[in-house]
């Protein structure tokens, strides 16, 4: 029994890169008016639940609020041949 639990665990805490891009283009594949919606994207996504998918969703969700509303800080991001702020090349 304890096994299956954290096997359960495991398919929906970790997502690849691939998945979450299944995982975007099957969003808009299967919109919120489609029956068994995330039924339909779990399949589409493999190896994660129904659940698993909503929780992914609802976690979306929260992270865009929190951009939209200012409350995630902009990163400072360094690369070279750009300037900090403003992300222009340096000539």
């Amino acid at each position: 029994m304890a096994s299956n639990s954290t096997s359960s665990l495991s398919s929906g805490s970790s997502w690849t890169a691939k998945q979450n891009k299944t995982f975007e283009i099957a969003l808009a594949l299967f919109d919120k008016d489609t029956p068994d919606r995330w039924y339909d994207i779990a399949r589409a996504v493999g190896n994660k639940t129904p659940e698993d998918v909503k929780r992914h969703y609802d976690l979306l969700v929260e992270d865009v609020k929190l951009i939209e509303s200012g409350q995630v800080p902009f990163p400072n991001y360094i690369t070279s041949g750009r300037t900090e702020r403003s992300g222009q090349h340096r000539s």
